[in-house]
């Protein structure tokens, strides 16, 4: 029995880790888009390091575009295996794949139109909604923190990661053919205790192997009660004192969701000031309407809040704009307001457009909001960057920029550790980490081993190694 990294090592995003079992089955775990990666990100999403028709079965850790978002291209490739996944996950692939493929054809259309100027080769989308159709109907649900015999080789059981709605660990027990049961968990992403709206991830069986993400695998999150103050400071200091505008590239799913109910519980109180605050994305739309009707998701603390506030997605004044003209008229705003759009990494959607219109204006503010790779747009922005490439054109950042992480719904180094630390580190063969870049999980590495996990790798894209 092996395990091959095809994705998501020594990078954050493309999660894509196969097992071949002793008779020969192949199961991927994840099959995830790569994003932010400049030049190469085609590249990497084009290529799989394993045929795609003989893939038996994909278990799915959560929605998130960088964990499920090759699947229609996975299917388009030769795939018609099973992808077994959660209620909460299905109901998120079935919005965020298909608007995967509205935005390549959307973003690609631009940049193919400036390519046909020069005279250059246009660039094919991945994958079109009816690829991502096709594979959604082979959609299995998954019960959450249950288990499930797949068949006489794999029982799969799910644990609550409290990353984003639906989100899990895996954990496989896989029956090798001298009889021996190898148990194998692969985390996910690691989502935090102490979530603002999402319950805490749930602790699972003893392992002998572990496949664990490493995003903030050497960082720590300010403590919660200074988020709504911080962001409060920022909407003062831009809106209030410069009659400026904020745009915050966040993701669709969670991180849009936590700065919406900041907002709210600031409104509620009665400190955000009267203006106007946009959500600019029609994913993070239904992706609101989904996180809203998966409660059993939710922790007590955002309950109690709703039934005091009634609805933690819902102020005066906050506006959610589906309609692209409509997106057009808010950059033709003279006035101050709040722009929450996707994608997180502003690599593709309609906060490129938003980025681009107030960029060169030190007036303005981009609030950045969470993890964004060194190559993309919003971590070109982060590391400062005098002048950045939009749309083929270069713009003067002028405008501030800020960085509040402690919206990530990743776990930081000691919260990951906790969640690590119910299994018996003696009993862990080895742990494999992916989903980060190499300097953090090297330092990552350091924090396990310190903690008794001895046998820490850290693969690179393509490495095998037999369990």
């Amino acid at each position: 029995m092996k395990i091959t990294f095809c994705g998501a090592a020594r990078t954050v995003t493309g999660s894509k880790h196969l097992i071949t079992t002793d008779s020969g089955k192949n199961i991927l775990l994840d099959c995830g888009l790569y994003q932010g990666e400049g030049k190469d990100t085609l590249p990497l999403n084009s290529q799989w390091g394993f045929i795609p028709a003989e893939i038996d079965y994909v278990l799915l850790s959560h929605a998130h575009i960088d964990h499920s978002g090759l699947l229609p291209k996975l299917f388009k490739d030769g795939f018609r295996g099973k992808v077994y996944a959660t209620a909460g996950t299905i109901a998120l692939c079935e919005i965020m794949l298909l608007d995967s493929a509205r935005i390549q054809e959307s973003d690609l259309k631009y940049i193919n139109k400036r390519k046909l100027e020069k005279n250059q080769k246009p660039i094919e989308p991945l994958y079109d909604e009816e690829d991502a159709q096709m594979v959604l109907d082979n959609f299995v649900e998954l019960g959450l923190n249950k288990s499930i015999v797949i068949d006489d080789e794999l029982t799969l059981s799910t644990y609550e990661s409290g990353h984003i709605i639906g989100s899990v660990a895996l954990h496989l027990e896989l029956k090798r053919s001298n009889g021996e049961v190898m148990k194998l968990t692969f985390t996910g992403d690691i989502g935090r205790k102490d979530d603002a709206i999402l319950k805490g991830p749930l602790p699972f069986p003893q392992s002998d192997y572990i496949i664990c993400e490493s995003t903030y695998g050497n960082r720590l999150h300010a403590v919660q009660q200074d988020v709504e103050e911080r962001l409060l400071q920022v909407v003062n200091d831009t809106c209030v004192l410069k009659g400026g505008k904020i745009v915050i590239p966040a993701f669709s799913i969670d991180r849009t969701q936590e700065i919406i109910y900041a907002l709210d519980q600031l409104s509620f109180a009665g400190k955000l000031p009267k203006l106007d605050v946009f959500v600019d994305s029609p994913l993070s739309i239904k992706a609101t309407n989904v996180m809203s009707a998966h409660r059993e998701y939710f922790n007590q603390e955002i309950m109690d809040y709703i039934t005091k506030d009634g609805d933690p997605f819902d102020f005066p004044h906050l506006r959610y704009v589906d309609s692209a003209n409509e997106s057009k008229q808010i950059n033709n705003l003279d006035k101050p307001c709040i722009i929450i759009s996707a994608s997180g990494m502003a690599e593709a959607g309609r906060v490129k457009h938003h980025i681009k219109n107030t960029i060169e204006n030190p007036n303005n503010t981009i609030l950045l909001v969470g993890y964004a790779s060194p190559s993309s747009l919003a971590g070109r922005i982060k590391a400062g960057d005098p002048e950045v490439r939009i749309f083929g054109d270069f713009f003067k950042v002028r405008a501030n920029v800020e960085s509040m992480e402690n919206f990530s719904a990743h776990g930081d180094y000691k919260e990951m550790l906790e969640y690590l630390l119910h299994q018996n580190p003696n009993k862990v063969r080895k742990i494999f980490l992916v989903h980060g870049e190499l300097d953090t999980q090297k330092e990552w590495a350091d924090k396990l081993i310190d903690k008794g996990f001895l046998n820490v790798e850290i693969p690179a894209l393509g490495d095998s190694y037999e369990l």
